[in-house]
């Protein structure tokens, strides 16, 4: 229950950031904002103040800004207000709106990012030479390994290991231990059981452990991925600019997954809801990432922040990369497109958005079941 709290006051927090771009950019530019909702009807709780109603929803999984005139009707297009309008401004005002959503989101991960930065991040003394404090941390364990079977999981940082070679048995702690060490160590312990120290939630426990053949191509394994993790902090002026270039890379890296997806699954090499997560996979998700720290859970949002802004800018009608297509559109054409094939577009397109957001979600239910 506390993850599934979690998940949502986190997907508020993104709503709200998402929507609040949407909201000062029209408001900045004299469109009329009839209401600032975060979560979806029916309402719980609204205050009016000025011409905008400001409500909480009962059904927490999204939010919205009703912005007179995005789904234009004749009072929009020419009714007594229609000057303030959103159908009635010029396009580069309407595409100032629309893609505010989408900026906010990601200036708010690069918030995100450079605070971790600030205050102290956990990242790999093989990258930076600024990391301070590196002990060896197992980063991932491989399902139905000897490590699972163990009790060892992600994030445990290993403060011992005692392990035998050559009929002799040996202890690797302190400054000895390194990724090369402890790969060595189980390389010489073989198939024997071996002791895993690890510190944990500041606790040190010891985990009995016996590699197997066939996990790795050569020798014997764990099923353990290691690095060398220390704690990045740098000072402000730093701290912005690598919070710059994390955005950057995050970026590319979601938009070339999104192009892989899509050319696999038109060449059928991939099954799509096996690549995707929904609601019900993300709050497993977050739970992953609060059990390792809050800086963790800080940098899952950042993510988050992200994957939204990207996804949003899908020309797809109902987000708003649609809509920015339609003022695309419109402005190469010089015509406006009818507003009942624009309105009935978006709708379509929101119901389908939900059909595909429910089959994403039973396949996230089914992959928990099995």
């Amino acid at each position: 229950m506390g993850t599934l709290i979690l998940f949502i006051a986190i997907l508020a927090i993104l709503v709200f950031v998402h929507e609040l771009g949407h909201f000062l950019v029209a408001k900045r530019s004299g469109i009329r904002v009839d209401e600032f909702g975060l979560g979806f009807p029916p309402r719980i709780w609204g205050i009016k103040k000025g011409e905008t109603l400001y409500s909480i929803n009962a059904i927490p999984f999204g939010g919205f800004v009703k912005i007179f005139g995005e789904n234009p009707d004749e009072e929009a297009v020419s009714g007594e207000d229609s000057k303030r309008s959103f159908i009635n401004q010029n396009r580069m005002t309407q595409a100032a709106v629309l893609v505010a959503g989408v900026t906010f989101n990601l200036l708010f991960a690069w918030f995100l990012f450079a605070l971790m930065f600030m205050v102290g991040f956990p990242a790999s003394a093989y990258d930076n030479d600024r990391v301070t404090n590196a002990s060896v941390m197992i980063t991932s364990v491989r399902p139905d390994s000897p490590a699972m079977s163990a009790g060892i999981t992600p994030g445990d940082t290993i403060e011992r290991i005692e392990y035998t070679s050559g009929g002799l048995g040996v202890i690797l702690e302190g400054e000895a231990l390194s990724v090369e060490s402890v790969m060595e160590a189980i390389q010489a312990n073989g198939t024997s059981e071996l002791l895993l120290t690890v510190s944990r939630g500041g606790e040190s426990v010891t985990l009995p452990a016996k590699p197997e053949e066939g996990i790795v191509s050569d020798g014997v394994a764990l099923g353990v991925s290691l690095d060398f993790i220390g704690t990045l902090k740098v000072a402000p002026h730093v701290a912005i600019g690598y919070g710059f270039i994390q955005v950057r890379d995050m970026i590319t890296m979601i938009i070339v997954s999104l192009s892989d997806l899509f050319v696999g699954a038109i060449k059928g090499e991939q099954n799509v809801l096996d690549q995707v997560t929904g609601p019900v996979g993300i709050v497993g998700l977050v739970g992953d990432a609060s059990r390792l720290g809050w800086v963790y859970l800080i940098n899952f949002t950042a993510m988050i922040s992200i994957h939204l802004a990207i996804i949003n800018l899908v020309p797809f009608p109902a987000l708003d990369g649609g809509r920015l297509l339609f003022v695309g559109i419109e402005a190469v054409t010089r015509k406006r497109i009818p507003m009942m094939i624009a309105n009935y577009a978006n709708a379509i397109g929101f119901f389908i958005l939900l059909g595909l957001m429910f089959i994403v979600t039973i396949s996230d239910i089914a992959r928990l079941s099995f």
